[in-house]
């Protein structure tokens, strides 16, 4: 704690410091490398992508680009901001793009991301600043695709093996922010960037406290070392009191991600059909909410998030049917004297999914499936575990778009190091229902393939999906300027003010 008081007390040496927690370590802090949720959050304050979605996540507009449209049906044009410039002064412009698009289709970096290229004929540099991207064929992500953040081509141009760059830990960007200091396992901080194109933000820095532990995040809250941090429902209901909320402001909506179990499709026992049915029919997933979350969370029926044109509203979940679970398991070979045993793997780095994996544990004993939980730091599940697919299954969560892209986590293609088909699905219709919706531009066409997409995953047990969590952001009432929207808080955060 002395630690983190002298951080707290040197920090504000600073005109304004915006104090906030991150569970672990950032792996890389490059947006085509970053797929930890520490990388992803960092990086989003130091890099800039083409467009992104407005505050109601309805719209796509400008971020690099000042403006964009199609041509034709497979050829987009964006004219791109002239102010721009890196941290280190040089002049952003298009030639910056064309390298980040051959960066992420190259076969040195191995990046989920890449596959959002897939259907990019080419890209080409028209002149400074516009851009020529034209596509093999119609593709309905075609504009988010260049959310991506995009890569300065004069440092890296000659970068050999950009996955071990030292760019990844001293990154520069176009964003709001540039890294000023990374220190892991102590604190990461970001100093505003003074030439930043749409101003430069007004809180002066911005301090990352690497806290894995998140009952200390939750400490340092209450106290106020913190400024902005997320709170779960059981700490709110119980765990706070009326000076917390005389000092914090709360904001609460639906999150834009699910939690599930994931089965590792590739070994024996979890390729029955009936084993995946057993275990679902075994949990109950309201109790599951009711105990972690109290009101803060619903249910979660399937691949694609509630208020999305991909939602199946006629796909409810299961109920408990222990029954029928045993019935099932018995079907496979198992019974008291041979229970099913498997192991759940999961990280701390959430306060919520060790706390899960003992409810599904304590639920799956009632059919007589005996479950063993192995709970690890966040770095160590995800480089142990989770890439390498060294588990029985994994208690994990994805966030999502308002858009939709099952290719990346249900087409088999991406059953491969770096993918996120983390789970080893395969099935041969829907990769062709996803390789057919690839080039619909039909939206109501689109959104029937994804509801059926949504009901033959679901039915086949792939994960079990859990529950969608709200998202508790609490920020300090000395903080001006918070403008909530459906996509969050922080849509504004260059105004924000200490």
């Amino acid at each position: 704690m002395r630690y983190i008081l002298f951080l707290f007390l040197s920090l504000n040496l600073f005109s304004s410091t915006l104090h906030l927690a991150t569970s672990a370590n950032p792996s890389r802090l490059n947006p085509v490398l970053a797929t930890d949720s520490s990388s992803s959050e960092i990086t989003g304050f130091l890099f800039n992508g083409l467009v992104k979605y407005d505050k109601d996540l309805s719209t796509i507009i400008g971020d690099l680009a000042q403006e964009f449209y199609f041509e034709d049906e497979k050829t987009l044009i964006f004219k791109l901001h002239k102010n721009v410039k890196w941290h280190d002064g040089e002049s952003f412009s298009a030639k910056d793009v064309v390298f980040t698009y051959g960066v992420l289709v190259s076969s040195k970096i191995s990046s989920p991301y890449s596959a959002n290229f897939r259907f990019v004929k080419s890209v080409e540099a028209v002149d400074e600043f516009t851009l020529k991207v034209i596509y093999k064929e119609p593709y309905f992500k075609a504009l988010e695709t260049w959310m991506m953040g995009i890569l300065p081509e004069h440092i890296l141009k000659n970068e050999q093996n950009l996955m071990n760059s030292s760019f990844n830990t001293n990154p520069i960007g176009t964003g709001a922010y540039k890294l000023h200091q990374l220190e892991h396992s102590k604190n990461i901080i970001l100093s505003a960037f003074d030439d930043y194109f749409e101003g430069r933000a007004k809180i002066d820095t911005i301090s990352f406290h690497v806290i894995a532990d998140p009952m200390t995040r939750f400490m340092m809250l209450k106290s106020g070392a913190l400024d902005v941090g997320s709170i779960e429902p059981m700490q709110y209901e119980r765990q706070l009191k009326s000076d917390f909320f005389e000092k914090f402001n709360i904001y609460e909506n639906i999150s834009q991600s699910y939690t599930y179990l994931g089965f590792n499709l590739r070994l024996e026992k979890f390729k029955n059909p009936k084993i995946r049915e057993a275990l679902s029919l075994a949990i109950e997933r309201e109790e599951l909410v009711k105990i972690l979350f109290f009101d803060h969370a619903k249910v979660c029926t399937g691949p694609f998030l509630p208020g999305t044109k991909a939602f199946n509203e006629s796909v409810k979940a299961p109920s408990q049917n222990l029954k029928r679970a045993k019935e099932l398991l018995a079907e496979a070979g198992y019974d008291a004297k041979n229970p099913f045993t498997f192991e759940i793997a999961t990280s701390n780095s959430s306060e919520i999914r060790p706390y899960a994996a003992q409810i599904l544990q304590h639920q799956l004993k009632k059919a007589g499936v005996i479950v063993t939980l192995r709970v690890m730091e966040w770095q160590a599940f995800l480089n142990m575990v989770v890439f390498p697919h060294k588990f029985d299954t994994v208690l994990l969560g994805w966030g999502l778009s308002p858009t939709p892209d099952p290719y990346m986590f249900w087409h088999s293609d991406n059953d491969k190091q770096g993918g996120f088909n983390l789970v080893g699905y395969h099935n041969p219709e829907i990769n062709r229902m996803i390789e057919e919706s690839q080039s619909m531009i039909d939206s109501e066409k689109l959104s029937d393939i994804w509801r059926e997409m949504f009901k033959i995953i679901t039915d086949e047990n792939p994960y079990l999906f859990l529950y969608i969590p709200n998202s508790i952001a609490t920020v300090g009432k000395n903080i001006k300027n918070i403008e909530p929207a459906p996509i969050g808080i922080w849509h504004n955060y260059i105004l924000w003010e200490k």
